[in-house]
């Protein structure tokens, strides 16, 4: 994910997941990963996503 901007979209997420849509969404939606709501948009922090990716857990 070098290079990859600091802000995630769930696009950027499916393509790196290499899944549909609704399962990006579904994953942002069970709280799998921190992220936020402005408007209708939903952003996820790239090291929220990575964390999650690693199995990292925060307490």
């Amino acid at each position: 994910m070098e290079g990859s901007p600091e802000i995630l979209t769930p696009a950027d997420i499916q393509k790196v997941l290499d899944i549909g849509i609704n399962q990006t969404y579904n994953l942002i939606k069970e709280n799998r990963f921190h992220h936020v709501r402005v408007g209708r948009k939903m952003l996820v922090p790239k090291k929220s996503f990575i964390d999650w990716l690693e199995g990292v857990t925060h307490r």
